[in-house]
């Protein structure tokens, strides 16, 4: 007779979270759980996580694939862990792997099998497209209302400053007198531009890859058409191929996000030559400056400083986002967590 085995049953398996459990004999390293979990990186897509489940567990039922009474749980369930992440509540597990399972898990434990029923035509890969799609849409928007507000600070500034004369320059050479308020006015066409690129991206983002599945489509009767509407979306990824694997929105806007922050430095390099005691166009206020411990006549504009080095982040993620994706195969590859 054979010896018992030690390793866990399937269903043990199962029982502590892996989805895909299926085929193995023994659980997964801790090693290789805390290696390759995203949890506690990719929960700030919660948001869109569960905009993204609501809207495809509205298509469900309307299409007859789930019932009714599952739909309704299901949205009285997402609205208690909405309550619960929002009050800090929510326990996030390092064993369920990423925030689309920390949230399903969650919600079968509040409504049973119609949180199971949730995932039908769906995976986690056209799922995270999703979210990552959703939650950038929001950040754009959020940079978009930014760039206006810092346009509308350089205007008043330069109407300000209308006849401030100071030295124009080529080269860094003293070439013609100039209006402050006209150098000023330069960075906003600069910051309106950004801000036309931003809502050029927006429109590349906002596609849906839902019902991509887990690269070639479903057989459910899906209507993606009604989950694009649903959520605010322009249209739907035509092939399921590159829905779950494109990225390139990503990159178009760490590209677009460079140009702003390229835009950003430069002015910061201007404000730290205009403040240096031998130039002397400008002051910064106290309350945006720092001293040094042993020079007491100095004053450091640190804040223009930073901007222009944080520059250097925006552009290596740039960087980093192309090289993530140049060596990519179809379709979905686990490199994309990055």
């Amino acid at each position: 007779m054979p010896a018992a085995s030690s390793s866990p049953s399937h269903d043990q398996l199962a029982s502590k979270g892996e989805a895909w459990s299926a085929l193995f004999s023994e659980p997964m390293s801790d090693l290789v759980k805390r290696y390759t979990a995203s949890v506690f990186f990719d929960q700030r897509l919660w948001r869109a996580d569960i905009a993204g489940s609501l809207a495809h567990a509205e298509m469900l039922a309307a299409q007859g694939i789930i019932a009714q009474e599952d739909h309704a749980a299901i949205v009285k369930g997402m609205a208690s862990i909405t309550a619960e992440i929002e009050a800090g509540r929510f326990d996030w597990k390092l064993d369920l792997e990423d925030v689309h399972l920390n949230i399903e898990a969650r919600l079968t434990q509040l409504v049973g099998d119609a949180g199971k029923r949730l995932h039908t035509g769906r995976s986690r890969n056209d799922q995270v497209a999703t979210d990552v799609r959703l939650w950038l849409r929001g950040e754009i928007d959020l940079i978009h209302g930014l760039l206006r507000a810092l346009q509308w600070a350089l205007v008043e500034v330069a109407e300000r400053n209308v006849d401030t004369i100071l030295p124009g320059f080529t080269h860094l050479q003293v070439a013609q007198p100039v209006s402050f308020a006209h150098h000023l006015l330069a960075y906003v066409e600069m910051f309106a531009r950004d801000e036309a690129r931003m809502q050029d991206v927006r429109r590349r983002v906002n596609v849906l890859p839902l019902g991509s599945a887990a690269l070639a489509g479903t057989t459910y009767p899906l209507d993606r058409e009604r989950v694009a509407k649903t959520l605010d979306m322009e249209g739907v990824c035509q092939n399921s191929l590159d829905g779950v694997s494109d990225r390139d929105f990503a990159i178009e806007f760490a590209a677009a996000a460079s140009l702003v922050m390229l835009h950003i430095s430069r002015l910061s390099e201007e404000l730290v030559l205009w403040m240096n005691q031998s130039v002397g166009f400008i002051r910064i206020a106290d309350r945006f400056t720092t001293g040094s411990s042993i020079m007491p006549q100095k004053k450091n504009p640190d804040v223009p400083e930073l901007a222009r080095g944080k520059s250097g982040r925006v552009v290596g993620h740039l960087m980093g986002l192309i090289t993530l994706m140049k060596g990519q195969p179809l379709a979905y590859n686990k490199d994309n967590q990055e």
